[in-house]
């Protein structure tokens, strides 16, 4: 038995998977934000009443979490100390001395995680090349570390310049803070993030300095909790670049799991991508709090070296705090079911960014919410039934949302109640069709071509306004679709990143030494996978960043799978042009390139998912289906007409039907407008054609 386990802002997702027979099994309950090992606990209790047993024959835990990137939106890390070299305390505030609002001299910018008067000074300094041009100076470090004890820090980040190179005296520094504070966190930028750039390396280990202890706290708490409940298995935790990783490494590493929860669907995505052999598959996450896409093209998706976090314009890149660690390249293009709706100062309607999360959530769930919001439009527009919302388990209040929309969104802005419920819901699909748009284009992918795969609480009830919107021409449902990420967990490899900076040209550096680099690197994150008990042969991917001297931004170019000395330089630049050219439409033969930064990718053979097929039911129709219907907005005729309601449990492989139409399951309901034609494949996925 393995279970994959979502912590999401308001919902929290499991999927227990029986690998003996390929059967799952879901559930979905609200996030406790106070303490989310709460929710976990009362999740797997829930599966323990349906699966008697599971907790004695659970194998592995599969973690995704939203703690990290939470606790650095909501500024609730540690109290952080940073240490750095001298004329350096400054490069949190400088960043890339670039303005996002160019023409906006007030556009605020993020407050760094570490206050300037807890930034300090030591007096050391080493070269470009690794040199030494001053030792470090042991007692600028004991008077730095005592103005940090004596103002209460609770970690230390220590950032040295051009330590990439030479690691030395962060080493020194981080014996002398085990020495001085006992008990203090620490974290030195050649473990968290040995990589050029100044601002982007102190920026990342200040973040994980910041996060470390609160995610060590959760963690052992979590492993504790477990194992009084009869856990005996191995707790593992997805990373933000789509691999799994140990509990060990999350907590010593916890930037790397900034995106842990999010990223699991598009992880699913890819599987899906490559076992139906789509090349071009939009995945769409719409939760209770946020709505996540990611382009995957031809079965992979992309993983940047660079994420922002705790935008202070939530959709403007350059307004957030930047962190260099590798990351599926997802794009939140929306809110999520619980964004809250409201009249702005200007007189128009306004959904979002703000989200009534789980506590205390929209008006119709009950719990004190007071604000209008998605899912409370939703229930008004009939695309959700009161009475069977996660399979029943949960009533919603329909006549509490009617009073909050109309008196806070209808009656303000002098509209119908109908005409305000359909003005939230198709303008959140409106916001998160242009950002869809712009983020497919960029890609290099086209809108009418891309098959949109939903997932999410939500995911499936706007999935058909947003492909209109989009123009793309089919859709697709996996089945427990409300608990896709969960789901995704199954699907990832055992796989940790690494990499290292080092500037090299491409003709004239000695290959060798290159490849002392690559062979460290691969120790490394060998290590880090065979801290989580594992075996098996390790295999590795290599890659370069590389440049034209002279430019100031890099290109990854992969290499191929042969050690660097058997790799000639005419094929590395052949693949450096061959990427640029993709790139950019051109490159530039007769220009000189360097390295500049190497990576690794290291990944253990796993038994990924294996999806049972369903036995055909002889002369099955879609009519066996039918739990009856109900009338929902339809936004061609203008008003409410009825929808056929079916029960997505007894839609057998082979049925098909037509729009409109509701398709409800436990987790999750799929709306399929008049014009949709649904097929159901072997699988139990649901394929939506439109017209």
């Amino acid at each position: 038995m393995r279970v994959g386990i979502d912590v999401g802002g308001t919902f929290t997702d499991f999927v227990l998977l029986n690998e003996s027979t390929g059967e799952t099994y879901s559930h979905k309950c609200l996030t406790t934000p106070a303490d989310p090992t709460e929710a976990i606990l009362d999740g797997l209790a829930a599966l323990e009443r349906v699966r008697p047993g599971t907790m004695a024959n659970l194998e592995e835990v599969i973690h995704g979490t939203t703690l990290v990137i939470n606790a650095i939106i909501e500024r609730k890390g540690a109290r952080t100390g940073l240490l750095t070299t001298s004329g350096f305390r400054d490069v949190l505030e400088l960043g890339r001395e670039l303005r996002y609002a160019a023409y906006d001299p007030h556009a605020p910018m993020p407050e760094p995680l570490v206050p300037r008067e807890r930034r300090l000074e030591v007096r050391e300094r080493v070269r470009a090349d690794g040199s030494v041009l001053q030792a470090l100076e042991p007692g600028s470090v004991g008077a730095s570390l005592a103005r940090l004890k004596a103002d209460g820090v609770e970690s230390i980040a220590v950032c040295l310049l051009n330590s990439f190179e030479n690691p030395q005296h962060e080493f020194e520094i981080k014996r002398l803070i085990a020495e001085a504070l006992p008990g203090v966190s620490a974290s030195i930028s050649y473990e968290v993030l040995p990589q050029i750039r100044e601002y982007e390396r102190t920026s990342t280990t200040v973040a994980n300095a910041y996060v470390k202890p609160l995610t060590e706290k959760y963690l052992s708490s979590l492993r504790e909790r477990l194992a009084a409940r009869g856990f005996r298995g191995r707790l593992f935790i997805m990373l933000s670049s789509g691999g799994v990783t140990s509990a060990d490494i999350a907590a010593a590493y916890p930037v790397r799991i900034i995106e842990s929860g999010p990223c699991a669907a598009v992880i699913a995505g890819q599987y899906f991508s490559r076992l139906f052999s789509l090349p071009d598959m939009f995945c769409f996450d719409m939760g209770g709090t946020t709505a996540k896409s990611c382009l995957i093209q031809n079965g992979a998706a992309e993983v940047v070296p660079t994420f922002e976090v705790g935008r202070v314009q939530r959709f403007q890149k350059g307004s957030g705090l930047t962190l260099q660690v590798p990351v599926v390249d997802l794009m939140e293009i929306g809110a999520g079911g619980g964004s809250i709706a409201r009249r702005s100062r200007v007189g128009t309607l306004q959904v979002g960014p703000q989200s009534a999360g789980a506590e205390p959530g929209p008006i119709c769930y009950g719990r004190g919410g007071t604000a209008p919001t998605v899912t409370d439009a939703d229930l008004l527009l009939g695309y959700l039934d009161a009475e069977y919302f996660l399979g029943g388990a949960m009533k919603l209040d329909a006549a509490a949302a009617r009073r909050g929309i109309q008196e806070q969104i209808a009656e303000p802005l002098g509209i119908s109640l109908l005409q305000a419920a359909w003005g939230i819901h198709d303008l959140i699909n409106e916001t998160m069709a242009a950002a869809a748009k712009t983020h497919i284009a960029e890609r290099g992918g086209h809108a009418p071509r891309v098959t949109i795969a939903g997932f999410g609480g939500a995911g499936p009830v706007h999935m058909y306004g947003l492909a209109r919107k989009l123009g793309a021409p089919r859709l697709l449902v996996p089945p427990n679709a409300g608990v896709g990420s969960a789901l995704g967990f199954f699907t990832a490899l055992r796989a940790f990143d690494v990499v290292r900076s080092h500037k090299s040209p491409l003709h004239g550096t000695d290959f060798a030494a290159l490849e002392e680099i690559f062979h460290g690197l691969e120790e490394s994150a060998a290590a880090a996978l065979q801290s989580s008990g594992a075996a098996n042969a390790v295999t590795f991917e290599r890659a370069v960043d590389m440049r034209f001297i002279g430019q100031g931004s890099e290109t990854t170019v992969q290499l191929p799978p042969a050690d660097f000395p058997a790799v000639s330089a005419r094929e590395v630049r052949e693949r450096f042009d061959a990427v640029y050219a993709k790139l950019y439409g051109r490159t530039y033969p007769g220009c000189d390139v360097e390295f500049v930064s190497f990576r690794v990718r290291a990944s253990l053979p796993v038994k990924l998912l294996e999806l049972p097929k369903s036995t055909p039911v002889a002369g099955a129709t879609a009519a066996r289906a039918i739990k009856g219907q109900r009338p929902a907005f339809c936004p061609l005729a203008g008003e409410m007409i009825p929808h056929i309601v079916y029960d997505r449990y007894l839609l057998a492989p082979g049925v098909q039907l037509s729009g409109p139409a509701i398709i409800e399951e436990r987790e999750s309901t799929v709306v399929v407008g008049e014009r949709g034609q649904v097929a159901v494949d072997d699988y139990g996925f649901l394929w939506i054609d439109l017209s």
